[in-house]
């Protein structure tokens, strides 16, 4: 029986790793194509905010912090960082993360369009 346990761990911890691997995999040429939907509003020149801030440099900064941006003060208080997960959570339905984020877009419903999205993120550096 204790096999059978350690086994079914070990799929399972298996199967985790695979599908964080899967969102960290995304195409960052599709990406770049996807993204076109946040162009409106977000920049992916350092520095250069539109009606939303520069995604420059997003992956692994701390919500909130991009200066020259005025963020509400849910997004402020937020503690988030935006690493994949994080992102990933976000980008799905922007509103159930920071429930009183300035950001007015719906999400983006397909995983394969935020891990590709999230994919091309990660090159703006």
């Amino acid at each position: 029986m204790n096999k059978a346990k350690f086994f079914a761990v070990a799929l399972a911890s298996a199967l985790a790793l695979t599908s964080g691997a899967a969102m960290a995999a995304g195409d960052a040429g599709k990406g770049k194509k996807v993204f076109n939907k946040c162009k409106a509003c977000h920049s992916t020149e350092a520095g250069k905010k539109k009606i939303g801030p520069s995604m420059f440099g997003i992956v692994g900064r701390k919500a909130g912090t991009t200066e020259g941006y005025r963020f509400s003060e849910a997004m402020k208080a937020s503690g988030l960082t935006w690493d994949e997960a994080t992102l990933d959570k976000f980008l799905k339905k922007p509103k159930t993360l920071v429930k009183k984020t300035k950001m007015s877009f719906a999400g983006l419903k397909k995983d394969s369009q935020r891990a590709d999205v999230i994919a091309y993120l990660n090159t703006l550096k």
